[in-house]
Formats: C-alpha cells, structure tokens, sequence
C-alpha cells in the first residue's frame, strides 16, 4: 500500500509538456507513492508518451469518453490507494522535495486534512503567497482559493463524504475547499514547492470566463453558509466595495472600515440575491 497517491488527470496534454511534468514526480526525494494518470481524451491517446516512462509506480488508465474535470478527479479519488492524496495537473511542475515536506505536515498534525504551498508561475518567475495557518486560510476562502490546488495533498479520509462538483468547474477546486470548511484544518508551508506553467493553453487562461462565474457562485454559498467567518474577514479588514443594483447597475462605491461594515451584513441574504458586490 503507498504512502501517497499521485493524482493526474490529462486532457490533450503537450507531450513534452507531460513529460516534464511525470520527471518532476518521479524525482521526488520521497519514493513511496503510486503516479495515477487518467486520460480524459479519448481520441488523443497520450499513452506512447506515458509507456516511455519504465516505472512501475505508474499506473495510466482512460476514460471511454470525455468525463470532464471533475468526473476525472473523482475518478482519480475513487482508484487511489493511498493515505495521502497528492494533486498534480499534467501540465506543471513539482518541486524534488514537496512531498517530504508535506508528508511531514500531515504525519505530525492529524488535525490537518489538506497542506498547499507557494507557487511559482514560469517563466514568469512570479511567486504566488498563500496564508500559513487554517484561520487565516478559512478567511481567504471567502473571497478566493486560499490554496493552490496543483501542488496541494490531502488526507483521503476528509474526502469520505466530499467530491469534487461538476456544477463549480472549472473551479471545483475551490469548491472542494470551501466543502471542507468546519471538517478539517488547512495548512500551507511557506516555501515554493510547485511550478505552475502560465501559457495560452492551460485551463485557467481557456476558460477564465467560465471560472469568474463559477468563483462568484461559489463565494454566494460559501458566504452563506460560513457567515461567522465572512463577518469577521468583513469586520477586520478594509475593502473598496463596488454595488451593482441586480448585477448590472453601479450604484455606488465606498470603503468599511472596522464595525461600520456589520450594517451591510444584516441585509446580506437580500445583497446576495439582489446586488452584486465587487471586493478590491
């Protein structure tokens, strides 16, 4: 049984892309780990590129038809063995030490159930910073992914009722995170550990249209559901907030600071529904 289960989903990866992106993983200092490879692209076989690789730690599987994102993750999830799920997109990097640095996390804080890392984008050369500790993760969850997906590994058992959501993609990631909210503890070390790959190709720049909608939608329950949390990153920091009357009409601009903000946050279910709300 490994210690760790890679998972890859790969759709029309750039072969020398995928490549490069198997190297980094079996470089890795720490060599208990299973590599899982889904290919979600039926008619673009990927499999001469992953059978160059004479590794009996991968395993390569695909899909008889196109499954999408999330139903590949799942997927992944479900043929995974093992304690710890470590995610990888076919495309990036991971730094020769991130597993042993999270595996060590994991190992002495049973409390944690998901540990990410800064993130490099090449060949930008732009380091992405993410909070440390889980407080501050729950807050950032609010607005945004408080931790990178790519180059995030989670404890398999907080997943035992929680999956990825094809309604959220292309940000199921973000999704799963905010599910997790109340059942686990969040953590990122503070060192780069992967290398996201920045070029017209990737998910985030193909479909940047559908991840905006998709965020805002996840924000709307997150908020909700969550609003202890939401007050309190409201109460603590300052924000230029935008209203939209309806999500189309500006009506206005202004800055909270401090306890004014609680008196928007008594008409939040009527705001959510109604205004869209811009935070800088």
């Amino acid at each position: 049984m490994p210690k760790i289960s890679v998972l890859m989903p790969v759709y029309k990866t750039p072969p020398h892309y995928l490549k490069d992106a198997i190297n980094s993983i079996l470089n890795q200092s720490f060599s208990d780990f299973e590599l899982l490879i889904l290919d979600d692209c039926p008619e673009d076989d990927r499999e001469e590129v992953i059978k160059s690789f004479q590794d009996k730690r991968i395993k390569y599987f695909k899909n008889d038809k196109n499954l999408g994102i999330a139903s590949s993750r799942n997927k992944l999830v479900e043929l995974a063995k093992g304690e710890y799920l470590a995610v990888m997109d076919h495309d990036d990097l991971t730094i020769q030490k991130r597993f042993t640095e999270q595996v060590k996390v994991l190992d002495s804080h049973p409390e944690i159930g998901v540990v990410g890392c800064w993130i490099e984008r090449f060949p930008l050369k732009k380091v992405a910073k993410y909070p440390e500790h889980n407080k501050e993760i729950e807050e950032y969850l609010m607005q945004g992914c408080g931790i990178p997906h790519t180059g995030a590994m989670i404890r398999k058992t907080v997943l035992k009722n929680v999956r990825y959501e094809k309604e959220f993609s292309p940000s199921e990631d973000y999704a799963l995170w905010c599910r997790l909210l109340g059942k686990t503890e969040f953590y990122n070390i503070q060192k780069v550990l992967m290398k996201y790959r920045s070029y017209e190709g990737n998910t985030s720049k193909r479909q940047a249209d559908k991840m905006i909608i998709a965020t805002k939608k996840i924000q709307a329950f997150v908020r909700g559901k969550h609003l202890d949390i939401w007050q309190n990153v409201c109460d603590n920091a300052p924000h230029m907030v935008r209203m939209k009357l309806f999500g189309l009409i500006p009506c206005g601009k202004f800055v909270q600071k401090g306890s004014k903000r609680k008196g928007i946050l008594r008409y939040l279910p009527f705001i959510t529904t109604k205004m869209k709300l811009e935070i800088k």
